[in-house]
């Protein structure tokens, strides 16, 4: 109680605006629901179903929430596709400012005008929304670039407001046992995360440079150049890219790009960001994808980046395998491993997967197809998923809608066979084996280090124990002779190390 009015009391203000935006979109029952209200704030005047009023509240009241929406459009092994659908359409939306409200803060960030820091700027914004506003600029050498420009208090605000959802999620967790399905806590501990990093245009910058070299030898694939002399936590520049959105083949045709090639290629780069590099764009969308001439295409908008574990990239291809293979016991055993101590037993695991892979496995591999059928099997048999591998159902569910938007008939089966084929010639690479064969040789020069001296002190010991202490145990001379065997393997390994190294 104590906490709560402290909490009321420093953010009075943004807690009454939270209370109007949920009465005037009707959220009483939902705030009930969660054990945040008694329900008593009637269903106000919005049309519209109950989700679609809570991504409209949601829109209204800014950057933290939409944040909170679009983490959770990701668990979809707790939500409904209505629910779903309407969470992944949050965009944050806000009036554009005039350029003198924030040019105190770009000036800062710049050391100067920005009208002497570039050959050529444009007061007027090219894009806004609620977190930043969007400029174009000429570098002195001629390039067109943007800058990427945070808006002023915005950081206070979200602050704010992380404390309130904060606390919220820990009224919600103690009284509602369907609010502490979700795991409010964790739910704002990525959140938290979410907007610091949001807030620090660096982090985007860095994912933008990580993304360039993961794709440096594709020309296919171009990521905006990150201009770091001009950039800061508030601020950053980077390459201006001209192209097509993603949302339908006539437009890409009309502007002489293959949509079957885009296609192609969208598919290989979302799975080769998934399954070879272990980083990918977590919300691909058409508003961050650009189709550009010579059929490539261009990544934008990287403050949202997944990260794949090498042990996370195997399960996730055991699980693709296995539904292409028809093999139910596969599937289940690597949905055992991903539901943890969800306490679904493995009978009933096996019959959700025998379900999957009859639906699904011998023919074309439609992804939308197979996640509408996955997660309500979740829900169904009490699973719950980790938040990474949300993430990555969400990010290639994302590329799949736009890839059929733009080719109707899209088959993912063959890109998937491409893919296994990378994955294997890069498992086979001298590059990867050289890496694995030099830690190996230090672990054996280390172990070969230390084996003599092992050796010695167990002789030792045995030399000098009573015979009776000896009873039944190996002799000394046979841990010897052992003790020259694992010796003269270790030299033969680091020889037949050596020799690889040399001759790779």
């Amino acid at each position: 109680m104590i906490k709560t009015l402290l909490v009321a009391a420093r953010d009075r203000d943004r807690l009454g605006e939270i209370g109007a935006v949920a009465a005037r979109y009707g959220l009483g029952a939902l705030l009930a629901r969660l054990g945040l209200s008694n329900g008593d704030e009637g269903e106000g005047s919005a049309a519209g179903t109950l989700p679609e009023r809570t991504r409209r509240a949601i829109e209204e009241l800014g950057p933290t929430f939409v944040k909170l929406g679009q983490i959770l459009a990701t668990r979809r092994d707790l939500l409904s596709d209505e629910w779903i659908e309407e969470l992944e359409r949050l965009h944050s939306q806000a009036p554009t400012l005039p350029f003198e409200m924030l040019r105190e803060a770009v000036e800062a960030a710049l050391g100067q005008p920005p009208e002497q820091a570039f050959a050529s700027f444009d007061p007027a914004p090219l894009a806004a929304a609620s977190m930043a506003q969007v400029h174009r600029a000429t570098l002195k050498d001629g390039r067109a670039v943007v800058l990427k420009i945070r808006r002023p208090g915005i950081g206070r605000r979200m602050e704010a407001d992380l404390r309130l959802i904060a606390h919220l999620a820990e009224m919600a967790e103690r009284t509602s046992a369907e609010a502490r399905r979700f795991a409010p806590g964790a739910l704002v501990r990525q959140l938290a995360q979410a907007v610091l990093e949001e807030l620090d245009f660096t982090h985007e910058g860095r994912n933008a440079d990580r993304l360039a070299a993961d794709f440096a030898k594709d020309a296919r694939v171009v990521v905006p150049a990150i201009h770091w002399g001009f950039s800061s936590p508030g601020l950053l520049v980077m390459d201006y890219v001209a192209g097509v959105a993603p949302r339908n083949g006539e437009a890409l045709r009309a502007a002489g790009i293959d949509p079957q090639a885009i296609a192609d290629l969208g598919a290989d780069l979302v799975l080769d960001m998934v399954l070879l590099n272990g980083r990918f764009h977590g919300d691909p969308h058409p508003g961050n994808l650009l189709c550009l001439t010579g059929n490539r295409l261009a990544l934008l908008d990287l403050g949202l980046i997944g990260h794949v574990s090498p042990r996370r990239r195997e399960e996730f291809l055991r699980f693709i395998h296995a539904i292409r293979a028809g093999d139910p016991a596969a599937l289940a055993d690597t949905l055992a491993v991903w539901s943890g101590g969800a306490g679904t037993s493995h009978e009933r695991i096996l019959a959700a997967s025998e379900r999957l892979v009859a639906r699904h496995s011998g023919g074309r591999l439609v992804l939308s197809a197979l996640v509408r059928d996955f997660f309500p099997l979740l829900r169904e048999q009490g699973m719950m998923l980790p938040p990474d591998l949300l993430l990555i159902f969400k990010a290639m569910i994302t590329m799949d809608g736009v890839l059929v938007a733009i080719q109707p008939d899209f088959d993912l089966t063959a890109s998937i066979e491409r893919a296994r084929l990378r994955i294997l010639m890069e498992r086979l690479s001298p590059d990867r084996w050289s890496a694995k064969l030099d830690a190996l040789a230090l672990e054996l020069a280390r172990i070969g280090d230390d084996a003599p001296r092992l050796i010695r002190v167990l002789v030792n010991r045995l030399e000098t124990e009573p015979a009776a202490d000896r009873a039944g145990a190996p002799s000394a001379d046979a841990i010897v002779h052992a003790g020259k065997w694992v010796a003269g393997a270790i030299v033969m390994a680091g020889l037949l190390i050596a020799g690889a190294l040399f001759l790779g």
